[in-house]
């Protein structure tokens, strides 16, 4: 069984900053509010308190989220999928945060961050491939429409 560690912890809670950080600079854009995303930044990872495959984690949290009626509970479960079926301003905030916050909850760029999946996975693991294959799209349909 995987835990939610402290550097999980850290991870988590800087994403949170981000999110509210990003949702006030931006008030003509989003419509949810400043503790809405924080609460989902700080619970995005929650799963992997549950899971022994770090791959479930997205939908795992997702699924015990959705039992409690957490609004977000679809970013949640589609975070960190470049493919998803589901997509939302809120899904976008919070795989952009968490690309720009490093596995202890260090400030990083998109590539550092990619390149640090890389090398804990392996260029060929699934975490990657998907890591760069939603920078990409971050990169290309969210980045630019934001002030942080």
């Amino acid at each position: 069984m995987m835990e939610f560690t402290d550097s999980r912890l850290n991870h988590s809670l800087n994403v949170a900053r981000k999110m509210k950080e990003i949702v006030q600079n931006n008030p003509d854009l989003f419509t949810c509010k400043p503790e809405e995303v924080f609460y989902l930044g700080i619970v995005h990872d929650i799963a992997y308190e549950f899971v022994e495959d770090p791959i479930s984690h997205e939908n795992k949290g997702g699924e015990l989220l959705k039992a409690l009626d957490f609004k977000y509970w679809k970013e949640v479960y589609y975070h960190g999928d470049p493919d998803a079926e589901y997509s939302s301003l809120e899904l976008m905030l919070l795989n952009y945060a968490d690309l720009i916050t490093g596995p202890n909850g260090e400030n990083w760029t998109i590539s550092e961050r990619v390149g640090d999946i890389a090398n804990r996975y392996g260029e060929s693991s699934i975490q990657y491939i998907k890591a760069k294959r939603l920078s990409e799209i971050i990169i290309h349909d969210f980045v630019s429409i934001i002030k942080m």
